[in-house]
């Protein structure tokens, strides 16, 4: 197994930025919902399990699910994800819903809504886009977990909100989902890095026929902008995540292995990776991007997306 492990730490930078909200996990109009949810995660992993369905494991719990409903994996905000809860099924979020009224995400709606519910608590958690090794033998799937601050342990932990006790009986998971270990799940910029080494091979990364660099270059840049708080859909696109793979420059390629290093594990040069973001269109998530359906890609006014 590959390490990412990063050096301990007795405190990390930018606590007090990942405690709030940013605009994909503020609740908006919603906020109320999460009030009266419990203030620990297994339980509140178990609340959203109650609430969502993962798409592709629907059949397995036996669903099969219309187009429309599965549209609904589309849906980026959490405040548009609550609304569609409540749509679906009006109780409180703490009760769980039978499998028709679930809603329909992936591992990135599962992540986000425990980052917002954390949030809305106060402690500090954000999305992690990157890989999982617990999916297919010898492969490294594409896939989001939360990361959140324990402050007893005073360290960051990994935590797949996805794992139910159904799928980790199917994928004979040997650890706890609530601190999955740094070597079954590797953030997009250390899968960057261990293949830019020659340390992993890249074609074993990625998911269905879709793998290779230019993949791991996808997740990887999708990291960075849930690290600065803006976690898009898994096929949305913009800045070097558009740009082909092969025309990729060598300055291109030295600052991508520069950024993965600085994001690769727990982020301890936490302004350094704000004031990249920030500053460099490169990773910037623009005001319009790219999502890529099977219909074919089309330009999204995110704008539009987070109005309430």
């Amino acid at each position: 197994m590959l390490d990412s492990s990063p050096s301990s730490n007795t405190s990390s930078p930018g606590l007090d930025y990942y405690a709030k909200p940013g605009v994909m996990t503020d609740p908006q109009a919603h906020a109320y919902l999460f009030d009266d949810l419990p203030s620990s995660v297994a339980p509140l992993c178990k609340v959203i399990q109650g609430l969502m369905v993962h798409i592709f494991w629907a059949e397995r719990y036996g669903t099969r699910l219309t187009a429309k409903r599965s549209s609904e994996v589309n849906i980026r905000p959490v405040a548009r994800k609550l609304r569609r809860i409540v749509e679906l099924d009006s109780r409180p979020l703490i009760l769980p819903r039978p499998l028709e009224k679930k809603l329909v995400g992936n591992c990135r709606d599962f992540t986000v809504m425990l980052a917002a519910m954390l949030q809305h608590q106060g402690i500090p958690a954000r999305a992690r886009c990157g890989f999982g090794t617990y999916f297919r033998p010898g492969r490294y799937e594409d896939h989001w977990v939360c990361e959140y601050w324990d402050a007893a342990e005073t360290r960051w932990k990994f935590v797949d909100a996805q794992l139910d006790e159904f799928q980790q009986n199917v994928l004979h998971t040997r650890f706890d989902p609530l601190d999955v270990p740094r070597t079954d799940f590797i953030t997009g910029g250390s899968a960057w890095r261990i293949c830019r080494a020659r340390q992993a091979d890249p074609k074993k990364f990625g998911i269905f026929r879709m793998r290779g660099m230019w993949f791991i270059r996808g997740d990887f840049i999708r990291d960075v902008a849930a690290l600065n708080k803006m976690e898009l859909l898994p096929w949305d696109g913009w800045g070097l995540i558009e740009k082909d793979y092969r025309r990729l420059t060598a300055a291109e390629l030295t600052f991508l292995d520069e950024v993965a290093e600085l994001t690769a594990g727990d982020v301890p040069e936490f302004a350094t990776v704000r004031e990249l973001y920030e500053t460099d269109a490169r990773l910037h998530v623009t005001p319009k991007i790219t999502t890529y359906l099977r219909s074919g890609a089309r330009k999204i006014d995110l704008a539009r997306e987070l109005a309430p």
